[in-house]
């Protein structure tokens, strides 16, 4: 059976939508959607799991607590996230829906 990356994508979105598509005991793949969705201030994210992150639509920035300046991401831009690399969202567009998908392992 088919599935596709964007369907079911509500048109308002009041909080980021975190789904999982499949998972096992070693790895999960999540398809995130964000609209102007960001961390909270001060929050950073330290993950026991690696992850790699592809964005196919919209643009976000994010910040790892290592870096001076954020990673601009846009569609067809993926990134490896080491395990406890801490990082965050810093902002996704607020005109467009951003659709993440990211794979822990």
């Amino acid at each position: 059976m088919s599935n596709n990356i964007f369907s079911g994508i509500p048109e308002n979105i009041p909080e980021e939508i975190i789904e999982t598509i499949i998972s096992s005991e070693k790895m999960s793949i999540e398809r995130i959607i964000s609209k102007g969705h960001r961390s909270p201030e001060g929050f950073w994210y330290d993950q026991e799991k690696n992850e790699w992150v592809i964005l196919h639509q919209g643009a976000a920035r994010i910040r790892f607590e290592s870096e001076d300046e954020p990673v601009h991401m846009k569609p067809g831009d993926h990134i490896h996230i080491p395990a406890h690399c801490r990082h965050r969202v810093e902002w996704t567009d607020p005109d467009c829906t951003t659709v993440w998908i990211a794979v822990f392992f």
